[in-house]
């Protein structure tokens, strides 16, 4: 597991400043936007004078003096502070500083630090949004996708509603929970934050453990619209798509599953930290049997179960269905009319390959005769 430091999540303006300045290089004659370390040396009316080094000195005054009245009502003559060059002489002939954007700048740079060494932050939830949650950091709102969530934490919401989602997530708020720093752009002024990252290397190694085709004994955490969640242990989940629910067509997972529910399934695919899993391929495929049964050219019965864009899905037998096109008929009013949802119809088999679980047929009018 790869390892992760501790960072003081303190708001002091003076908290660690100078480690900045003395990572850089020289800089020499001052430009505009370099950070520069000042010696306060007075405090008149809205202006606050600094020395700066050999520089010259330099005044916070204006918007600037406005933006910073927090840090600068507690300066006083001889404190040190790190400011921002905004002009290297102003129309009182002296160097133009900023105190906020200096605290501002430091604070990102703290933040790409922060994104280097993988440091653990915990941080205060301030509110939530139908994407995720905002998290405050020294000052700066940053963003943690739903996404990058750990599991104890992510909303289950069995029919995926954006509200009920954002309902579960505002619970959150004024709470406080461990994350890194995932992204950092400053000339955007993105800040993104996960706390699924903290625990991945972990995740990665107890994944690692299993294997493509292994069986495992689970219970099921979570049923959505798109399939159901299955804890395989402590910590660790696997999702089974709809597509793998069952050989036949499933309308809604929460019909056939039930949270709490103790359930076998395979494992089909491992992608880094990220199982999915199978409970259809622990039953009987019925395609192949149907391989023995059914060829090309075949007239079958079959029950119409769906209409879609394409035209209607046919059920000819449990777990076998079958597409028939919407150009066999006028048009969908037409489709509509002469096959009813539920009904059973005579169709030919156009098209069949089992292995890849395809079938087209096509809308017999005549009646079928048994054989």
């Amino acid at each position: 597991m790869a390892e992760t430091a501790k960072l003081d999540n303190s708001n002091s303006v003076m908290q660690g400043p100078m480690d900045f300045l003395m990572k850089s290089p020289f800089l020499g004659v001052p430009k505009i936007n370099d950070l520069v370390e000042g010696i306060i040396i007075e405090k008149r009316g809205r202006m606050i004078f600094a020395e700066i080094a050999s520089f010259g000195t330099g005044v916070i005054y204006g918007r600037e003096f406005n933006n910073a009245r927090d840090i600068i009502k507690v300066l006083k003559p001889g404190d040190k502070i790190i400011v921002k060059i905004t002009e290297l002489e102003n129309e009182m002939g002296y160097i133009s500083l900023s105190l906020r954007e200096a605290k501002q700048e430091i604070v990102w740079r703290e933040a790409e630090e922060a994104k280097t060494n993988k440091a653990v932050l915990k941080l205060k939830i301030i509110d939530a949004n139908k994407g995720g949650l905002i998290i405050e950091w020294k000052g700066i709102q940053g963003f943690l996708p739903t996404s990058q969530l750990k599991t104890d934490h992510y909303p289950r919401i069995e029919d995926g509603d954006k509200e009920k989602i954002l309902e579960e997530l505002k619970k959150m708020v004024g709470t406080e929970i461990e994350v890194t720093v995932l992204s950092v752009n400053l000339k955007e002024g993105k800040l993104i934050f996960s706390e699924k990252s903290s625990e991945m290397e972990e995740l990665k190694e107890r994944v690692s453990t299993y294997n493509v085709g292994d069986i495992i004994d689970g219970e099921i955490t979570g049923v959505v619209d798109f399939g159901i969640f299955i804890k395989i242990e402590k910590g660790l989940e696997g999702l089974v798509h709809i597509s793998e629910l069952d050989w036949g067509l499933v309308e809604n997972p929460e019909d056939l599953f039930k949270i709490g529910e103790k359930i076998k399934a395979q494992i089909i695919s491992i992608k880094d930290d990220k199982i999915s899993l199978s409970v259809k391929v622990l039953k009987n495929n019925p395609w192949e049997e149907a391989e023995k049964k059914y060829k090309k050219e075949d007239i079958i019965n079959g029950v119409v179960i769906r209409f879609n864009k394409h035209g209607a899905l046919i059920s000819i037998e449990e777990g076998i269905f079958g597409l028939v096109h919407i150009s066999e008929f006028e048009s969908e009013a037409d489709m509509k009319k002469k096959i009813e949802l539920g009904k059973s119809y005579p169709f030919q088999i156009t098209f069949f390959e089992p292995k890849e679980q395809k079938l087209i047929l096509s809308y017999l009018v005549e009646n079928l005769v048994e054989k």
